[in-house]
């Protein structure tokens, strides 16, 4: 916990900033509504459409959304790029720690980070800072081309015009077929367990 208290502290300037800017995204379908609301984060559910697009996994194979993300298991997705020093390590850390409470049971959770700068995101830079975090396999790291990368971020209301103005958001989703859950804002590894645990005991 101390680990993601020292990136809590290093992003906190430039997260008032973006917290400060933050909207809720318009509903994206009639079912989507506003959820409870928690410190440091808003919930809400939302029934996105995922494109078919191509991306690149961290070891160079190619991997086609939504299939990929559509084999029955719990997702949990972000969207972050290598370079960045404020936003991104904090999620990223976060991811850490809720894989490490989770335990034995990661393995039943498909976790997954889409790269929103592809052009400097390579397989091998994902792959060096997937280590940075010790991320274990069912916590999958993406990249491809710039235009998959913004049809992904819009299909979940998630694209800001560029990588300087991006916000932190999380999504959740118990099984293909159900709504998202989303999580405008700042979750700590606690959140996400606690979103997670929420999120299979009403699949």
């Amino acid at each position: 916990m101390e680990s993601f208290r020292n990136y809590l502290q290093l992003g906190a300037a430039c997260a008032a900033l973006a917290l400060a800017s933050a909207t809720l995204p318009a509903r994206a379908h009639e079912g989507h509504h506003h959820g409870a609301e928690a410190p440091g984060y808003a919930r809400q559910t939302a029934d996105y459409r995922l494109p078919p697009t191509v991306l690149v996994r961290s070891d160079g194979s190619k991997a086609s959304l939504p299939e990929e993300l559509d084999d029955g298991k719990p997702i949990v997705l972000n969207f972050i790029y290598t370079t960045c020093t404020a936003i991104c390590p904090i999620l990223s850390q976060s991811f850490a720690d809720f894989q490490r409470k989770l335990g034995a049971e990661r393995d039943q959770v498909r976790m997954v980070s889409i790269s929103i700068d592809p052009e400097q995101d390579t397989p091998k830079r994902l792959t060096e800072y997937a280590q940075r975090f010790d991320a274990g396999r069912q916590w999958g790291f993406y990249t491809g081309s710039v235009q998959a990368s913004v049809t992904l971020q819009k299909a979940f209301h998630a694209y800001f015009g560029d990588k300087m103005h991006h916000r932190p958001v999380t999504f959740m989703r118990a099984a293909p077929g159900q709504p998202w859950v989303r999580l405008d804002g700042f979750t700590t590894p606690d959140d996400l367990l606690t979103e997670y645990r929420r999120l299979v005991a009403h699949d």
